[in-house]
């Protein structure tokens, strides 16, 4: 079979390895597309080395085919297609307060153990998700980071007739507007990279660039004064921090999606004044895996306009040179069989 690995250094190899029988608990996928995603890029750019065991295989976005079962599975048969959701919470603790998703000992499978840009990828069968045996293999890549957004959006507490804005419009600010919108909500998206504005624009969504207007005064005007009852801060950036407290009106919900390594400024005098409340979310629970899945299977959201280029597993070093030199594409998929 073939799999790739990172070697450190921005440096992939695809390499040759024999096709291992899977373990007891284990099913062995024949993997069918891998997403690229933000967080596998970091690690092409030596930013998590000290946590990922090199040579290494990555990828955690996916979707495939059953291709063997190990003993003591149930439930599962050869032919079946599924997806995994990639943490393995099996090392709980009661300080961890049954929120296994979150726990202190989690292993994330794709960036602390092998992930899924391989051929074949044995998993534990605890981690699986079974799809309609009609699903779209290449849009169910996309449940791992819909799930991010499915569980943003449920930790918001957001209901239809309310306001939502989106601080940043790269794939998973697009995909929380996505499942806002489907919520019922009203959505805008803030975002300053003029191909990623013009991306959402064709999807559909109410876009400013808050360089170019006022963001403030511009979500004040379309809510008739209350401004956001949820904002997502998915941009990242402190431009994000600053204005997130300033468009969220009254009892306000921020929910803070992009991951910050270091201590940022934040106008905490807002929360008081407002009543603002600071949500903090993490990957997701198995809920909002069946959440995405359903969405996925229903097809009525334009996910496949998600999808900019579909690669062979082969190109993997090209793949996030190119990802470097042209950011501005939305999801990458690696065909794990080519």
């Amino acid at each position: 079979m073939k799999a790739t690995v990172y070697q450190g250094n921005k440096t992939f190899k695809v390499i040759e390895k024999d096709i291992e029988q899977p373990a007891p608990g284990e099913v062995r996928i024949k993997v069918a597309y891998s997403g690229v995603c933000g967080t596998d890029v970091h690690i092409y750019h030596g930013m998590m080395d000290k946590r990922v065991s090199m040579p290494q295989t990555i990828g955690h976005e996916m979707s495939g085919v059953i291709d063997a079962v190990g003993a003591e599975v149930s439930g599962y048969a050869v032919g079946d297609k599924v997806v995994v959701r990639p943490l393995d919470d099996t090392k709980v603790k009661p300080s961890d307060k049954g929120f296994n998703h979150i726990c202190e000992e989690l292993n994330f499978i794709g960036i602390d153990s092998p992930g899924s840009m391989q051929q074949y990828w044995n998993v534990p069968a605890f981690t699986l998700h079974k799809l309609k045996a009609n699903t779209d293999l290449k849009l169910a890549a996309l449940i791992e980071p819909l799930s991010v957004a499915t569980h943003d959006v449920r930790l918001s507490g957001l209901i239809a007739g309310e306001t939502a804005v989106v601080l940043g419009g790269g794939p998973i600010g697009l995909l929380v507007a996505m499942v806002a919108k489907e919520v019922g909500a009203q959505v805008i998206i803030s975002e300053v990279n003029p191909v990623r504005i013009t991306m959402a624009k064709a999807l559909g969504f109410d876009v400013v660039s808050p360089i170019e207007v006022d963001l403030v005064e511009y979500v004040y005007n379309k809510t008739e004064g209350r401004k956001a009852d949820v904002v997502f801060e998915v941009a990242g950036v402190q431009p994000a921090l600053d204005v997130m407290t300033e468009v969220a009106g009254i009892r306000g919900r921020i929910v803070m999606v992009a991951i910050h390594g270091q201590k940022k400024e934040i106008d905490l005098f807002k929360f008081f004044w407002k009543e603002l409340k600071l949500i903090g979310a993490r990957v997701y629970e198995k809920e909002d895996y069946e959440k995405s899945i359903a969405l996925i299977t229903a097809n009525e959201l334009p996910f496949e306009q998600m999808i900019t280029d579909v690669q062979p597993l082969s190109n993997i070093q090209q793949v996030f040179e190119n990802i470097d030199k042209n950011p501005d594409g939305l999801k990458v998929l690696m065909d794990c069989q080519l």
